[in-house]
């Protein structure tokens, strides 16, 4: 009996502006290499699974979309009976799908139980089109290895030189010396010129840089990085950056070069950089022999997409917490029902639980495994790959969106805000709140005693590294290695007196205020950013200053606040004047910023957008922000809301926040906070993650009914005892390039310290080593 779907049902190809799911599920890492396959429907070309989970079926009965693509593929056998061919032409070219594997295709009807033919004329242009599509992950893919990219204007004002056709024999070598690759021909001139040096031991002179300062011409492209796709690696050498040419093409036909007949012959400059970063080595082997890879439960390896070290290095360390396994893996409620499986949160970090921690896709790569009559080598898992996470959590951000290293704590930061804002089923259910934790500053004035309290509560500590070199021994050339420290002495400092120059409120006095920052509680985990950048000449220098941690449980008792004590009598509070804005810059942190040479009105500016509480976030929002415009313009929180009734956020404002996923009370109150401007609107929001928002009388009366907790955040119980759980490590020159990865300490036959890199899942070997050196350390709450 024919399927009568078929005819009723209004399917069409997917465009480019459609998200393809098809290689794996939506709620789970199953995928097309499965026994049973991957079902795309239809209709939404969602992914779903076709086996024991029937993520498939669910989606066909939630939307009444029966009509799925099956997709099936297997590994070919490879055999070798004779040698591989000689490569006779250096050219870059990869492996193809289908060289690789063999694809099987089907047609069902999951309502109707039945098979429909895939040549049907309604069917087969629906099918065709799912498969030419790119899928959500190799567009993600793509961009990994390009950086998002930009012209300038000494590109589209270029005034080329009168055309003519260079001789391909002119092309083969640079005109100041001997090189024969890494050539950059000058588009204003044709001038061909060696670069400079690059990753990988490519060699270069910098010739095409001479030749760029002494005839100020700026732009130029790499020869051997051209393909006839039309891509290429520009530097503008005037801008000091890579650039995107749209008339590419038609540059290099000024000088006879048809861009059609060129074969990319080398590695991209971000190629290079990725290959550069995979190489930083975190030893997996022992004695010259490669580590045992580990396969279980909880011993899952993340892929790379390249640059994404970051990410995987965070999630592993977050997933092995007790917080985020209740929260995600261990609770027994159904999936959520949503329209969209990859763009809910809720359901992303469930699949992320699942398939981290069940053990269902710890398995050795059965791609990996040698050839026959190959030397047998140490099988890896394959990993999973959270290319639809990454999307979704980086999805308007304008750095976790690009496809660039970033910030393995800053990650770690901005999916807190997002888990936080996130729906939960009470609040204590919240994965983030064992984290928090509250800080009291007491401030003392010198002169009058008087005293201040003030508390903040926060998920995270930075402690600064004290930057001292050891004693430069006899003989020893290169710089001294930096002088060790203990995570002791950096919480002593981070805890110690210090003397802010304030003029004191009660007495008028100009002596300053003593000024000690203790816990007022302690949280079940806790989150310690070693701040590994030092600002040396203004210029931002990682510097890999050893910290000695112990492994074995600490306590922290003595940063316990004893709060005020009943002889110390309190500073009167300072009074606004009348109509004057509600903020106020957080003393310590103004200080800080102003005694570092920063003009008041932007340190003032900085505290505002980064939630007036870490002078380090100021710092860093200052920097990224030199370059505004009103950088030197007072801060104004008064006009927005002193101009009468219809002064406020415009509809369209507001419209465009909640489609970034933010709930209208908190829109209004970003935009009123900002002046109606909406880049720092969406700073405030995220800086402000806790703020309920500006509600109407009638949203105030909804919102009462969904408050959150009341209790404070953490525990002054004590002994506070703590005992290092997780480590991100990070190799590299800057906290924005190398590589990341995680070790974790796991609870096997013996407590043991696992290595997560990537998808590489081993017994860690060097530990006390990598201790020293860790990026972000998680230290879990235990009994005495």
């Amino acid at each position: 009996m024919a399927c009568p779907h078929v005819d009723s049902l209004n399917i069409s190809p997917p465009t480019p502006a459609h998200s393809v799911y098809r290689e794996d599920c939506t709620q789970c890492f199953d995928s097309i290499d499965d026994n049973d396959g991957l079902n795309v429907c239809l209709q939404c070309f969602n992914g779903g699974c076709a086996g024991d989970r029937q993520h498939s079926a669910l989606h066909s009965a939630l939307r009444s979309h029966p009509l799925v693509l099956n997709i099936k593929r297997t590994r070919k056998a490879v055999t070798r009976d004779e040698p591989p061919q000689k490569i006779t032409k250096l050219a870059i070219s990869a492996e193809k799908e289908e060289d690789k594997y063999e694809t099987a295709l089907s047609v069902k009807c999951l309502e109707c139980n039945t098979l429909v033919d895939t040549a049907n004329p309604k069917v087969a242009p629906v099918v065709d089109g799912i498969m030419k599509s790119n899928t959500f992950s190799r567009k993600e893919e793509i961009k990994a290895w390009e950086q998002e990219l930009t012209s300038c204007e000494h590109i589209l004002l270029m005034q080329q030189d009168e055309p003519r056709r260079i001789a391909s024999q002119d092309l083969g070598g640079c005109a100041r010396c001997d090189l024969k690759e890494n050539l950059w021909l000058c588009l204003q001139c044709g001038a061909l010129g060696c670069g400079r040096a690059q990753f990988g031991g490519v060699g270069g002179h910098s010739h095409a840089l001479a030749h760029s300062k002494e005839s100020g011409h700026g732009v130029a492209v790499k020869l051997g990085s051209i393909s006839a796709e039309g891509t290429a690696d520009v530097y503008c050498y005037t801008c000091d950056d890579e650039r995107i040419d749209e008339n590419l093409a038609t540059h290099l036909a000024n000088w006879g070069i048809n861009i059609a007949e060129r074969q990319k012959t080398e590695k991209s400059l971000t190629e290079m950089q990725i290959e550069q970063n995979m190489k930083w080595d975190f030893t997996t082997t022992q004695d010259g022999q490669e580590l045992k890879p580990m396969f279980g439960p909880g011993l899952t390896g993340l892929r790379n997409l390249g640059n994404s070290c970051y990410l995987a290095s965070v999630l592993q360390c977050l997933f092995d917490l007790a917080p985020f396994q209740k929260r995600y893996f261990e609770a027994n409620d159904d999936l959520p029902i949503v329209e969209d499986p990859a763009q809910d949160l809720e359901t992303q970090m469930r699949k992320l639980a699942d398939g981290l921690l069940s053990g269902r896709y710890s398995k050795p790569d059965p791609d990996a495994a040698a050839a026959p009559g190959e030397p047998s080598t140490e099988v890896h898992q394959r990993g999973l790959p959270p290319a639809m996470f990454k999307h979704l959590i980086g999805r308007g951000h304008p750095e976790f969106s690009t496809m660039r290293q970033q910030d393995a704590f800053e990650l770690f930061q901005h999916l807190f805000k997002l888990i936080t804002r996130a729906p939960h089923p009470s609040p204590a259910a919240d994965p983030t709140r064992p984290f928090r934790f509250v800080l009291e500053q007491r401030l003392q004035c010198l002169s009058c005693k008087k005293v201040r309290y003030s508390t903040t509560e926060q998920e995270n500590i930075t402690i600064i590294l004290p930057v001292e070199r050891e004693p430069q021994k006899e003989g020893e050339e290169g710089p001294a290695p930096w002088k060790p420290v203990t995570l002791t002495q950096c919480l002593d400092d981070f805890t110690v007196d210090e003397v802010v120059e304030l003029t004191c409120s009660s007495c008028g006095s100009k002596d300053g205020y003593k000024k000690r920052t203790l816990f007022k509680t302690f949280p079940e985990i806790l989150a310690v950013n070693a701040r590994r950048m030092a600002i040396i000449n203004w210029v931002e220098v990682k510097v890999d200053v050893p910290v000695i941690i112990p492994d074995e449980p600490f306590t922290l008792d003595k940063y316990l606040s004893a709060g005020q004590q009943p002889d110390e009598e309190l500073l009167p509070e300072e009074e606004a004047p009348a109509g004057a804005p509600a903020f106020v810059p957080n003393e310590a942190g103004l200080a800080q910023l102003e005694a570092m040479g920063f003009p008041r009105v932007r340190c003032e500016k900085a505290l505002h957008a980064t939630g007036n509480s870490d002078a380090n976030a100021a710092m860093e929002w200052l920097f990224a922000h030199m370059e505004d415009p009103d950088i030197d313009t007072p801060l104004d929180l008064g006009a927005s809301s002193s101009g009468g009734a219809g002064a406020g956020p415009s509809p369209e404002q507001i419209e465009m926040l909640t489609s970034m996923g933010f709930d209208v009370p908190k829109a209004k109150k970003a935009l009123k906070e900002t002046g109606g401007d909406m880049e720092r609107a969406v700073e405030w929001l995220f800086s402000h993650p806790e703020d309920p928002g500006s509600f109407d009388e009638d949203e105030g009366a909804a919102a009462g009914t969904s408050s959150g907790s009341d209790e404070p955040a953490g525990s002054a119980t004590l002994p506070a005892v703590y005992q290092l759980q997780s480590i991100v490590c990070h190799k590299g020159t800057s906290i924005h390039a190398g590589h990341y990865v995680a070790f974790i300490r796991k609870q096997l036959d013996k407590p043991s310290w696992v290595l997560f890199n990537d998808e590489k899942v081993v017994q860690a070997v060097d530990i006390d080593e990598m201790r020293k050196f860790g990026y972000a350390y998680f230290f879990k709450r235990v009994q005495n």
